[in-house]
């Protein structure tokens, strides 16, 4: 759902830029509060990997494309703002490097693919587990819903700022919205199948270890053991 430039009027490119900007560099700083060396080497095969798979997309309308997210996943994964600094890196190299989104727009992108997927997710994934058994099915269910909500609550935000301050018609965001309701399908699947190798394999690298299953392997739990 990247926004390209000339999708939005100058006024609200530059709102969102500022505010856009303003939450990179909360992010940079929890981000160095919260990082640990046997986080990083972690955070960083994430990333590529959000970064490739962000790579495949499909054209919506306006120039605007649907594509997978992978926000709720890092924030899940990581925590909020390590989940925010993660996705907003690989936009900023997408813009940058493969004109994948606009350069004005860049703050847009970042704010509806970066932080309410990464923060909204992660507090409305620790609301779910917060209700739900601590089971392992409890836990991926939720990965499953957050991973889903996330990227058609991203679309739909996209579609705010380009009606309030661009050009686009209105009657072209229910297809953009109706669109990303079938990628996070696809989006749910594939954070939830990677939530899972990690809760088997390094449970101990997961944020939210508050809300990890009650029965997760003694085996599975690293360095946690």
């Amino acid at each position: 759902m990247h926004i390209p430039d000339g999708l939005m009027y100058p006024a609200t490119a530059a709102a969102t830029g500022l505010v856009g900007a303003g939450a990179v560099a909360y992010a940079l700083k929890k981000s160095r509060e919260e990082l640990d060396e046997k986080r990083i080497p972690v955070v960083g095969l994430t990333a590529a990997f959000i970064f490739a798979a962000q790579m495949v997309t499909v054209p919506v309308a306006g120039g605007t494309s649907a594509h997978l997210l992978g926000g709720a996943m890092a924030g899940i994964m990581f925590g909020p703002w390590v989940g925010t600094l993660v996705v907003s890196v690989v936009y900023l190299v997408q813009a940058i490097g493969f004109a994948d989104g606009g350069i004005t727009a860049l703050g847009a992108n970042i704010l509806c693919m970066g932080v309410l997927p990464a923060v909204g997710g992660y507090y409305f994934f620790r609301a779910l587990t917060g209700v739900l058994p601590r089971t392992r099915t409890a836990y991926l269910g939720s990965v499953t819903v957050t991973s889903w909500l996330s990227i058609v609550a991203a679309s739909a935000l996209a579609s705010v700022f380009i009606a309030i301050g661009g050009p686009l018609p209105l009657a072209a965001f229910p297809i953009m919205i109706g669109i990303h309701v079938l990628v996070g399908i696809l989006e749910a699947v594939i954070s939830t199948s990677v939530v899972a190798a990690v809760l088997s394999t390094r449970p101990d690298l997961l944020a939210n270890q508050d809300r990890l299953p009650e029965k997760v392997p003694t085996s599975a739990r690293g360095e946690a053991a």
